[in-house]
């Protein structure tokens, strides 16, 4: 059986989690349960998630509106109407246009199918995810967490978990992804919700 959360069991999966990690304890006194943050298991989440590689997620949210403003709903089709001068216009960078119509074309011919994915385990969907042109390890990651809710996935890519993890353990900042990774460990089977309190905890702090 594949491991999700949801909203109904979200808080009582961080408190059994905060019982184990007091720092973990301490974001949820502090500041109190993440935010749910969540997306539809659309291609409109993939692009907004592809829109969200290596830039602010102000800056990725401004190309998606731009986006819906021009075709109104975020389809495959609608999508591969628009030109590249158009796309630019959505301030799409000419490798995110190349990587969002290679998903719209992967949708379309039936290559991909997102439904399917709801009922595969992390490893196939990272498999079939990053068979795709643009999409690597960090763009699954957030789409297994936001998208699917699997209990168990640590995006060690994602700088806001990286410096809010070292800030909140106090790490120093030479310490590798590979030793974050080893210290993520012992948060399983609820990487995930580690991952939502550290992005809780790095957003809350920073104000």
């Amino acid at each position: 059986m594949i491991a999700t959360f949801n909203q109904s069991n979200y808080q009582t999966l961080c408190d059994e989690l905060a019982t184990t990690d007091s720092d973990l304890a301490r974001v949820i006194q502090t500041f109190g349960y993440p935010p749910f943050w969540s997306r539809e298991n659309t291609f409109e989440s993939l692009v907004h998630i592809i829109l969200e590689q290596q830039v602010s997620l102000a800056s990725a949210l401004s190309a998606l509106n731009k986006l819906k403003e021009r075709i109104q709903e975020i389809t495959p089709a609608g999508l591969l109407m628009l030109s590249d001068d158009e796309l630019k216009a959505c301030y799409f960078s000419r490798q995110k246009s190349a990587y969002v119509r290679y998903l719209a074309e992967a949708l379309l011919s039936g290559n991909l199918n997102l439904a399917e994915l709801e009922s595969l385990p992390n490893d196939e969907v990272r498999s079939r995810l990053t068979a795709l042109k643009g999409v690597g390890n960090w763009t699954v990651d957030i789409y297994l967490l936001m998208v699917l809710h699997r209990t168990d996935v640590f995006p060690v890519g994602d700088l806001a978990i990286v410096n809010g993890m070292k800030r909140l353990k106090q790490l120093p900042a030479a310490f590798t992804k590979d030793e974050l990774l080893v210290m993520a460990d012992s948060w399983r089977p609820y990487r995930s919700l580690a991952s939502m309190l550290l992005w809780h905890y790095y957003l809350s702090a920073a104000r």
